[in-house]
Parts: structure tokens; C-alpha cells; sequence
């Protein structure tokens, strides 16, 4: 699946992510401190994320686990064996000096994500995935005018996910790292909390005229929004266009995103990897994983977004897109599957959920499985709509009330607003009899081949039965007496 270009200002943008994804270990990747989110700074910190003398790092096989997961559901190679190296470079929230992590044999090699951009499928490719250790952080605030480190985050394993530069626009990037965010969830191998700095994505963004050859690249650090993941680029890629219209070169560097400014501004100029004086660590043997440990894993993995979307394809008849939309997430999944074993035309609970259900949750911030009408409230709506007991106008009404609070009762709600469709067809053909009767003029012009006339008589039918009259038995019944 190629990814389409769509030209700004005559250039062709060229985006690629890395990811960090916090693995959801209980203890570090080289250590047996704590992971836990919020406890008091340097609280989780022990000599061997230190790097104490005479300490020696001891690799957390649950971490390996979780990247084997990913790279099975990737479709990419888990290499049998890979190493650990030193990344080495000095800032003051890293304790050792160096970072331990991948370099030139990664653990996941390949692979491929595949997404929607409205309704067009994407894909993307990734490069590799590593292991690697998270680093401590530099806190600014409240410490008059000085700088404190807390290194409770030093040593917590990280998976960064590296894709190949596919992406052509800031929407594209956004969706694919929305979709990567979902599948990490959904294994089961990170919480997704962005917030607390479970997710990060790094935006390579570089723009260059149609045919030549990449340009030089900006990388944008540590957005934890997809909305700002969007903004920072648009952003970026004007700025890159400007400096280049303006006769000046783009210098690789390592930039910031400001949201309150929507602005990006310079940190610092752009290592390569040969500034990092990558070597293999003297105190980590390479790790190996057998065949047989891939088949365990494997074993145990639910099933797959992608594997599951097929599956609501061809079983339950829905389109690429809805089927995909009824993957995004493990907890959208199994409120979909839920409302059709309480016996829910599977499309129309599709249609729900990706209308009604999305914008509200949307607008709350909330999560499905938390949301007001659950998967068997809705399945008794849509069973209102698929007996002809109300409209689909008046399923909104009564959705509404169930949403609200107002009562956790379809029948009820439908009764209580008088919202039950009229399906008795004596008293519509009544009333179609008046009808036809007081708009002679839209009957002959209907008879004459105009089409319209045709709607205007349905609407002054409904009108007559204030909404009540079931639509598709006017129609049937309407064309019978016109001929």
C-alpha cells in the first residue's frame, strides 16, 4: 500500500517516528527496583541503576517477553540473538554516563503497521525495535531557581520502536502512532499512559521538492498528544519551508515543541551514531532466545487487531474500515462482540459505536467500557429499530435519555416520550389517502417524472403523523397508490 504525497506549498513532507514505549514490567530491565508511577524522587533507585562499583546489571526476561510479543504482532523477525551496547553521552539525569541499549542488532528487526487515514489503508514499515533503559529526569520546578534530578526512572525498560520514513503529512504520523499506542495496549506490554510518560513519540520531520532526495531532517523530542504530535509538525514543516524559500541550509538538530506557543525552537544540534561511541557492553553476555521460548509466547498472545478484523470481515459482514475502527482498541473490541451476542445486527452495532457512542466519549474523554449505555443496552435499542417499534430519529431521542441517566429502560424511555413508530398500515393508508388528496399538484408532477414530487409527499406523511409513521411502510404503501 503506497502512501500518497500531498504537497505543501510545493514540497513533500517526509516524516518517521521513534517510540518509546515503558515496558509494563514490575521491576527495571537490569534491576529488581520498583516501575511504579509518582513515589518520591530517588526513592527507586538502587547502586545497580547507579552503576556503582562492583554492581552488574541482570537482564529482566519478562522485558524480553514483551518485545518477542511485539515482534510476533508485527509480523517481524525476533532475532535469536542480539546485543547489548553503551550508548554513551553525559547528561546530568544519566547516573552511568551511558545508556544501555541496541545498536547494530537489535531484538525486532522489520515488521510493518498498517492503519486508516479516514477511509484509505496505510502502512508503514519499521526499521527495528530495541530494548533499552529509560534514563532519570530533570525537574525545574520548585527549587529556587536550581535544577533537581530525580532518578527513579533510571533503569526502567523501554521498547523504542523505530519505523521507516513512510509517512507524508502530520495527520498520517498521528494515526500511525495512535494505531502503535492501541496495539502496545492491546498486548498487554505498556499501559499507554502519555501523561506519565508511558508513550513518547520523536517525529523525524524533513520536506524536500518531488523526485530529489531526502532533506535534511529535525527531530521533534518527547510529544506526549497526538494533537500536539499534529501541531508540532505542521509547524515544523512551515518553518523547514520558510528557512529553505528564504536561501537558508536545514541544520539537523533536536528541536522542542512549546504548545502554548505552537511554536518548535532548537534544544541542541543532532548526534549521529557515531557520536554515541556505540560499543558492546562488557557486563551483558548476548542475548539469546530459542525458538522455543518465541512458541510460548506466542502461545500465550491474544488474538490480533488485525487478525480479529478480519475475522468480524468475513464473519459478520462489516467493512475494512468499520472492522478496523472495531479493533482500535481491546475495550472497543469486546464491547462490539458483547452488544452482537446479546443479539445486535453486527453492522448497525458498528455504526454506533463508531457515531453516536465515539462522539460522546470524545467529547467526555471517557473510556468504552465505562460508557453509560453498555453493549447490552444498545443491542435492546438497536433491536427497537430493527423490529420497527421507532425510527432511527427517534433511537437519538432515546439514546440521549439512556446516556443521560434518565432511565437505564429502552421500553420504558420509548413509552414514557411517546416515540413508538405507527406501523398499522389502515391507519397510514388514511392518512395518505388525505394527503394525496390536499397536494394534487405534487401527485401530478410525480406522475410526470419528477422525483421530488415524490419526497415532499413522504415528508407531508410524516408530517401528518409527527414523525411517527413508520418511513419505510410510507414509502412502500405511497408508491402503491401513485402507480
Amino acid at each position: 500500500m503506497p502512501t500518497t504525497s500531498k504537497l505543501i506549498r510545493g514540497y513533500e513532507v517526509v516524516i518517521g517516528l521513534e517510540n518509546h514505549v515503558q515496558l509494563s514490567t514490575q521491576s527495571k530491565i537490569f534491576s529488581g527496583s520498583s516501575t511504579a508511577f509518582g513515589a518520591e524522587p530517588n526513592t527507586q533507585a538502587s547502586p545497580v541503576d547507579l552503576a556503582l562499583p562492583g554492581t552488574l546489571p541482570v537482564l529482566n526476561r519478562a522485558a524480553v517477553e514483551r518485545a518477542i510479543r511485539f515482534g510476533l504482532a508485527v509480523g517481524a523477525k525476533v532475532a535469536p540473538l542480539s546485543i547489548f551496547a553503551r550508548k554513551n553521552y553525559f547528561y546530568p539525569d544519566l547516573p552511568k554516563g551511558y545508556q544501555i541499549s541496541q545498536f547494530e542488532i537489535p531484538v525486532v528487526q522489520g515488521g510493518a503497521v498498517e492503519f486508516f487515514v479516514g477511509d484509505v489503508k496505510h502502512k508503514v514499515n519499521l526499521t527495528r525495535a530495541h530494548l533499552e533503559e529509560d534514563a532519570g529526569k530533570s525537574l525545574h520546578e520548585d527549587y529556587q531557581g536550581q535544577s533537581g534530578i530525580d532518578l527513579n526512572r533510571a533503569g526502567t525498560p523501554l521498547l523504542e520502536i523505530v519505523s521507516e520514513p513512510d509517512m507524508r503529512s502530520a495527520q498520517e504520523a498521528a494515526e500511525y502512532a495512535k494505531t502503535l499506542h492501541a496495539l502496545v495496549m492491546w498486548l498487554g506490554i505498556c499501559d499507554g499512559n502519555m501523561q506519565e510518560g508511558s508513550f513518547r513519540c520523536d517525529v523525524n520531520v524533513s520536506v524536500r521538492k518531488p523526485g530529489e532526495p531526502f532533506g535534511t531532517r529535525r527531530e521533534i523530542k518527547n510529544l506526549n498528544s497526538f494533537r500536539f504530535l499534529v501541531d508540532a509538525v505542521n509547524y515544523e514543516v512551515n518553518w523547514q519551508i520558510d528557512e529553505i524559500e528564504d536561501g537558508r541550509k536545514i541544520q539537523q538538530a533536536t528541536v522542542l515543541y512549546n504548545p502554548d506557543t505552537g511554536e518548535t525552537r532548537a534544544m541542541r544540534s543532532k548526534e549521529d551514531s557515531a557520536d554515541y561511541r556505540y560499543f558492546p557492553d562488557p557486563d551483558l553476555p548476548p542475548l539469546v532466545i530459542a525458538p522455543d521460548w518465541v512458541e510460548r509466547v506466542k502461545a500465550e498472545m491474544p488474538e490480533l487487531p488485525s487478525v480479529m478484523a478480519a475475522r468480524f470481515e468475513t464473519v459478520d459482514g462489516l467493512p475494512a474500515y468499520d472492522a478496523t475502527m472495531m479493533t482500535q482498541s481491546l475495550a472497543t473490541a469486546r464491547y462490539y462482540e458483547a452488544a452482537k451476542a446479546a443479539g445486535a445486527t453486527p453492522k448497525l452495532v458498528a455504526n454506533w459505536v463508531m457515531g453516536e457512542i465515539s462522539k460522546r466519549l470524545n467529547a467526555s474523554g471517557g473510556d468504552i467500557d465505562a460508557a453509560p449505555v453498555g453493549p447490552a443496552l444498545l443491542a435492546a435499542l438497536i433491536g427497537r429499530i430493527s423490529d420497527g417499534t421507532i425510527s432511527n430519529n427517534a433511537a437519538k431521542q432515546v439514546f440521549e435519555a439512556l446516556w443521560s441517566g434518565e432511565s437505564a429502560d429502552v421500553d420504558a424511555v420509548i413509552e414514557a416520550k411517546g416515540l413508538k413508530q405507527v406501523s398499522d398500515t389502515g391507519a397510514i393508508e388514511a392518512i395518505l389517502d388525505e394527503v394525496l388528496a390536499a397536494n394534487q399538484k405534487s401527485v401530478d408532477e410525480y406522475r410526470a417524472g419528477k422525483d421530488k414530487a415524490f419526497n415532499a409527499l413522504v415528508g407531508q406523511a410524516m408530517k401528518a403523523t409527527k414523525g411517527k409513521a413508520n418511513p419505510a411502510l410510507v414509502n412502500e404503501l405511497l408508491k402503491k397508490k401513485l402507480g
